[in-house]
């Protein structure tokens, strides 16, 4: 299975990325860190899934730039390319943040999964809360990417 994970912040990146060599023999992941370097590679590249935080630069961070206005929900921007280019490759959303603001409107998680629900349902399969603490995320990011084939 090819994953791309789509995470800006290295810390959170390296998690996820442990997270994957250690649960699943047999993912393939790329990364992108900016919605425009998720749409790039979703262009030219076939995955299936996409691990996505919502909140992303614009542009890929080089150094001593700032990859563009911060989108504080960028990660709706990748779901609406994907609604748009007629691809359907699952969604799970994973956030550290309590609550997301999308469309000038802070919303809760659960109010962002059924909105996600509502709007994509085709594409959205889940919302894990991140917490680097707490490894309950692990056990439900686990069983959503099971639920979709992962081995």
């Amino acid at each position: 299975m090819r994953v791309l994970l789509v995470e800006d912040e290295d810390p959170k990146r390296q998690h996820l990325l442990n997270f994957c060599d250690e649960v699943f023999t047999s993912l393939v992941v790329e990364l992108a860190a900016s919605v425009r370097g998720a749409i790039d590679l979703l262009r030219v590249q076939t995955v299936d899934l996409v691990l996505l935080d919502m909140s992303l630069p614009t542009f890929d961070i080089a150094a001593k730039e700032r990859g563009g206005r911060p989108q504080g929900a960028g990660g709706i921007e990748i779901i609406r390319f994907l609604d748009m280019m007629d691809l359907s490759v699952p969604i799970i959303v994973v956030t550290a943040y309590p609550a997301i603001q999308i469309d000038g409107r802070q919303q809760t998680l659960e109010e962002v999964k059924a909105l996600l629900q509502d709007e994509h349902p085709r594409l959205y399969r889940g919302l894990v809360y991140f917490n680097s603490v707490y490894g309950g995320w692990r056990q439900e990011l686990e069983t959503a990417m099971r639920d979709l084939g992962a081995s």
